[in-house]
């Protein structure tokens, strides 16, 4: 028996959402996917900030005597790049093929890239050949990264019910935070127990290898236990009728017209043939989701400035220009990570209640305004303790919004283009932001080393309030809707 038609034992039908049929009824494939969706983004995430941390103290292994600080930060840029490529190619293989099968493949290209790394030879034996192969395979890793999450997310926001996709939004997103610290700990407890020069050696390949195989295990998962929501084999079986009816000869005129009528009385609302999108890019870019595209791209191009300034930058600064041992760093920034991993559950959930508009816009105006002066803060504090404190109040009141955003792109695009909605709003807004190693030091000569960062945040800030502002409201009483409905701004 497939996973499909278990789901339909279980007493969820293929025309029913979740909300319809209620949380009890959902079957162990749903339950699964919402599981897989929360330890599935922790891994992903393993695998985005493993060089962030993970290869800084090998750097000279790898790059030879030659390494700077800029080496690092092309590593990190690589693997950004790769990941809307990731969104686009994947986004559309997911709404066309279905988001299980996506996000195995996703899977699996991604472990394989890990396993790659953890075998690249030295510097002594390749030279600038092994930061090549490393960039090459840190691109190629980011597209398989944003495919699992254009895939796997909607995925599970699909078989959430309405009044808890944002809790479990805020519970996936929350992964991302939780792998930075996991990340930062293990990476302090291997430099206490094997030393900086066995880890050089060989300690960071550990943990590449550890991450390899979480991918591994969760692939043998969604193969196993998850499948499909209801919902997307709806859509499905829907464009398959219109094909049918498309290519069926003319109807005899004297029922044609009462048959359609009756058909359409019959079809979910928001989802009848003259309000159905046109699914593939163009109605992203240019057409009938152009509007809200381009309004999510606003709100997460903010998101990852902040992203930028106040997690990669902020850690690359206060290993270079604070006075904290270079040791403790990883301490700080795990701390952090674990107080923004916390809220941002909490941002997720709180935005049933007061709707997604208006907590991203009180959190963007509260991020522009205070998070420049609790960077510098946290910068220029004193003791290990200032700093971990400063850090977490900063990342908390700025990239601990991200909490409702996996709710909230998937109920801004309808299923048919949702993957890709997702995978190009997420990733393609990462762009300009990612190009800072290129822009920033431009900036400094004018605003100053520390005050062109500062103004990096207060500007993801303005932008993430700006992009809310110019979406729908999505108050309480909206979200309790189908997705497709919520989408398609339908409001029973």
């Amino acid at each position: 028996m497939t996973a499909p038609a278990r789901g339909l034992q279980n007493g969820l039908t293929y025309g029913q959402s979740p909300d319809q049929a209620g949380v009890a009824a959902m079957p162990p494939e749903g339950k699964a996917a919402l599981r897989a969706g929360v330890v599935g983004n922790w891994i992903d995430n393993i695998h985005v900030f493993l060089p962030v941390t993970a290869l800084a103290p090998a750097m000279l292994v790898l790059a030879g005597p030659a390494a700077t600080a800029s080496t690092g930060a092309l590593i990190i840029v690589a693997m950004l790049f790769g990941r809307p490529v990731g969104g686009i190619v994947f986004g559309r293989i997911s709404d066309r093929l279905g988001r299980t099968r996506t996000t195995r493949i996703a899977i699996a290209g991604t472990a394989a890239c890990a396993l790659a790394i953890a075998a690249m030879p030295t510097h002594e034996l390749l030279g600038a050949g092994t930061v090549a192969l490393i960039l090459a395979l840190r691109f190629l890793g980011g597209i398989f990264v944003a495919g699992e999450y254009s895939a796997a997310i909607p995925l599970a926001m699909e078989w959430s019910t309405g009044r808890k996709r944002g809790l479990m939004s805020g519970l996936i997103l929350s992964m991302a935070p939780w792998a930075q610290a996991t990340i930062a700990f293990s990476v302090a407890g291997l430099l206490a127990l094997i030393g900086p020069e066995q880890y050089a050696l060989w300690g960071w390949r550990l943990l590449f290898v550890i991450g390899a195989a979480l991918s591994l295990g969760m692939f043998v998962y969604y193969r196993r236990q998850v499948a499909d929501a209801p919902v997307f084999h709806r859509r499905a079986r829907e464009r398959a009728q219109e094909v049918a009816e498309a290519d069926a000869p003319e109807p005899h005129p004297g029922t044609g017209a009462a048959a359609r009528r009756g058909a359409q009385l019959d079809e979910p609302q928001g989802a009848r043939a003259g309000e159905r999108p046109a699914s593939g890019l163009g109605s992203l870019l240019t057409g009938r989701w152009a509007k809200a595209f381009w309004q999510v791209f606003l709100l997460m191009t903010g998101l990852w400035l902040l992203t930028y300034s106040t997690v990669l930058l902020l850690t690359e600064r206060l290993t270079t220009d604070s006075a904290l041992d270079p040791a403790a760093v990883p301490v700080v920034i795990g701390l952090a990570s674990v107080a923004q991993a916390v809220v941002m559950a909490v941002a997720g959930h709180l935005s049933t209640f007061t709707g997604r508009r208006r907590l991203f816009v009180l959190w963007g105006l509260v991020a522009a305004l205070a998070g420049p002066v609790v960077w510098w803060l946290a910068l220029t504090a004193s003791t290990l303790v200032l700093a971990a404190v400063f850090a977490a109040v900063l990342q908390v009141i700025t990239v601990s919004a991200y909490g409702p955003v996996s709710a909230y792109l998937s109920e801004r695009f309808p299923t048919e283009v949702r993957s890709t909605g997702y995978g190009m709003g997420y990733s393609l807004s990462l762009v300009v932001p990612a190009l800072y190693p290129f822009y920033l030091p431009l900036i400094e000569p004018v605003l100053g080393r520390h005050g062109s960062v500062m103004m990096l945040v207060g500007l993801g800030g303005l932008l993430l309030a700006l992009g809310a502002a110019l979406g729908p409201r999505l108050a309480p009483k909206d979200l309790v809707d189908d997705l497709d409905a919520v989408a398609a701004g339908v409001v029973r």
